[in-house]
């Protein structure tokens, strides 16, 4: 039997992310969630609604994330962590609010959040940090004891989130025709924001020119490039791209859009391209859409080699990365030393969010941070 590991004071763990439809009837709904308060008319959501429509009206998010649930389960009783996992979603069922109300019937009364965005902008955290406030005060409304809950650190750079990924890029390039293979370029590829939101992520210190959303990027793309051309002894080029762009026209945006970086290097003479999702957790419908369906498109057209490579899912190495950062967490709530595991030169981030970070377009109340009304 495992030795059994300690994850006190806390007595449950929320796996939150963002929900997707799971048939053709909930895309709309689904895409009304997602919207509520901008005043999208229904048969603009209809129109966006293609990508879903074109897999059946089915986002693959729901099921990823339940074999994430099962990847953890069975990590922490593997290895003597008696910590039950709960799922909630911001934009579908199961719903955030939903689950923390069971996580309270249950008895739970500290929580520790995974968030499946790795990264820190507005939408990637404190967004996810205001639902959890929404979601207690609904609770409060009903007259709910509260419990305390913590959001668990980001984690782009713990190996563990890094590693499968450099084994994606590495098999992604054995996969390339051989004449064409050692020229191939990387394009890493993570969601686009707002510059004004990428230029105000991370602690007020970080903000700047692409703020910490961009710095993290940057590290990890570099430390995945380092890594391939110790596995393969060819130093790949590599940029850092963007994708997944869904704002006014009018609204500066994190660029080059995927699509113009592969016309790019084709007209500039790369053999071929490998993208590399390195800003997402699974292979979601933007994955599956904008790089597997709209970027080899695109790639196709031009006559350009391209593979993409694997998001990390539920690797068994993202899995104990996970119970991993539980452990740390815990230790420095007991008030015990934690050595913290990141790749990279940027070091672990921090365990509490900071007044100022990341913030929100219109102040509203977020949990989980050193602002939360929920302390």
């Amino acid at each position: 039997m495992p030795d059994v590991l300690d994850a006190s004071p806390y007595d449950a763990l929320l796996l939150l992310s963002f929900g997707g439809p799971e048939g053709p009837d909930d895309v709309v709904p689904f895409l009304e969630n997602v919207t509520r308060g901008r005043g999208i008319p229904k048969e603009r959501l209809k129109e966006v609604g293609q990508h879903y429509f074109l897999f059946g009206g089915v986002s693959p998010i729901n099921d990823q994330n339940r074999a994430l649930l099962d990847a953890l389960r069975k990590d922490f009783a593997e290895h003597g962590l008696a910590l039950p996992v709960y799922w909630g979603n911001r934009n579908w069922a199961p719903y955030l609010t939903d689950t923390l109300r069971e996580m309270v019937q249950d008895g739970r009364r500290r929580i520790l959040v995974l968030a499946t965005s790795a990264y820190a902008s507005y939408s990637g955290c404190r967004q996810y940090r205001e639902n959890l406030a929404d979601a207690l005060a609904a609770l409060e409304a009903e007259g709910l004891e509260l419990p305390k809950i913590d959001k668990l650190r980001h984690y782009f750079n713990h190996p563990g989130f890094v590693e499968p990924m450099v084994d994606g890029v590495v098999r992604s390039l054995a996969e390339l025709p051989e004449e064409v293979r050692d020229g191939a370029h990387i394009a890493f590829s993570t969601h686009s924001i707002p510059t004004a939101a990428a230029d105000t992520s991370g602690p007020a210190e970080e903000h700047g020119d692409g703020g910490a959303y961009v710095r993290q990027h940057l590290d990890v793309a570099r430390t995945i490039a380092d890594a391939v051309r110790e596995r393969t002894g060819v130093d790949h080029p590599w940029q850092l791209v963007y994708q997944s762009r869904s704002g006014a026209p009018h609204i500066p945006w994190l660029e080059p859009d995927i699509c113009d970086h592969l016309a790019e290097r084709h007209a500039a003479g790369a053999p071929a391209v490998v993208m590399a999702p390195i800003g997402f957790v699974s292979d979601h419908m933007e994955v599956l859409y904008d790089l597997d369906t709209e970027a080899t498109a695109k790639a196709e057209e031009l006559g350009l080699p391209v593979r993409r490579s694997a998001t990390v899912g539920a690797d068994p190495r993202f899995a104990a990365a996970v119970r991993d950062l539980v452990l740390e967490r815990a230790a420095g709530e007991r008030g015990q030393e934690a050595a913290p595991c990141a790749l990279g030169a940027l070091g672990a981030s921090h365990d509490l969010c900071p007044v100022g970070c990341c913030p929100a377009r219109a102040p509203r109340p977020a949990a989980a941070g050193a602002d939360s009304p929920y302390a």
